[in-house]
């Protein structure tokens, strides 16, 4: 059996995309999708998502981690995953649908998707440590000198710590030069640094803010895959109206056998 799939990225957040409107992949299967992501002897990914069909909403994103499992929300990959229902005619320039944290918007244009997220409620601050969930939970540090920072084995050492090793946490390290935002971040599931991590671009807009490092409530930042924006209202204590914005590209597509 084969399985057409789509290569995709979301400034350099990377992704295999699949048409499962039919329920026919294996949610379960693990060690199929730990494969299909593996670099060196499969397709290479951070992560694997399935497009499948709702009774409500135009469609559901269902996500997964390159360890195989099922992940929790992935901004890039929804940005990405709404380009893909664009491409099958599935909406229009918005759209509704379905993921991990629940119901998200956006909107389409061929220069960029613009992403819903939900509301941020909480925002933790322990000295140079900000801790929210923005659907995922993300852990962000202001540091010096990004460009030569150990984010791997300082990212790990947050992410396996005593608090936080059973469900994991990713990690955002940020430098702020003059006007210029700068970001890298460590992620859970595919323990390694990514080019670029949707959620964890509007955790550190979030976190320079609750932090009193920028009062603008449009963020330009600059991860090593590209520029994202996060626009947001922050009222009553709580981050409204929260979008993710940048460009995606449709890489290539193919064949699994499975």
């Amino acid at each position: 059996m084969s399985i057409d799939f789509f290569k995709y990225s979301g400034t350099g957040n990377d992704f295999i995309i699949i048409d499962d409107r039919l329920n026919t992949f294996d949610l379960s299967d693990e060690i199929l999708i730990k494969s299909l992501c593996e670099r060196k002897h499969g397709i290479g990914a951070d992560g694997l998502i399935l497009l499948r069909n709702h009774k409500k909403y135009d469609f559901e994103m269902k996500y997964f981690n390159s360890d195989g499992k099922l992940g929790s929300m992935c901004g890039n990959g929804a940005r990405c995953i709404v380009d893909f229902a664009y491409e099958l005619g599935l909406i229009n320039s918005k759209c509704s649908f379905l993921a991990y944290d629940g119901l998200h918007y956006a909107i389409y244009n061929q220069k960029s998707i613009a992403l819903k997220m939900n509301d941020v409620k909480k925002v933790n601050i322990i000295n140079n440590f900000t801790f929210l969930d923005t659907g995922s939970p993300h852990c962000v540090k202001f540091v010096t000198e990004l460009d030569s920072y150990n984010v791997i084995q300082e990212g790990k050492k947050i992410r396996y710590n005593s608090q936080f090793k059973e469900i994991g946490v990713n990690v955002n390290f940020v430098e702020i030069i003059d006007d210029n935002i700068s970001l890298r971040t460590y992620e859970r599931g595919v323990e390694n640094e990514t080019l670029s991590c949707g959620t964890g671009a509007v955790a550190v807009a979030i976190a320079l803010h609750a932090n009193n490092k920028s009062d603008s409530k449009k963020i330009i930042l600059n991860s090593r895959g590209g520029v994202l924006e996060v626009n947001f209202n922050f009222n009553n204590g709580i981050y409204q109206d929260i979008w993710l914005i940048g460009n995606v590209s449709n890489i290539y597509k193919g064949k699994i056998k499975c």
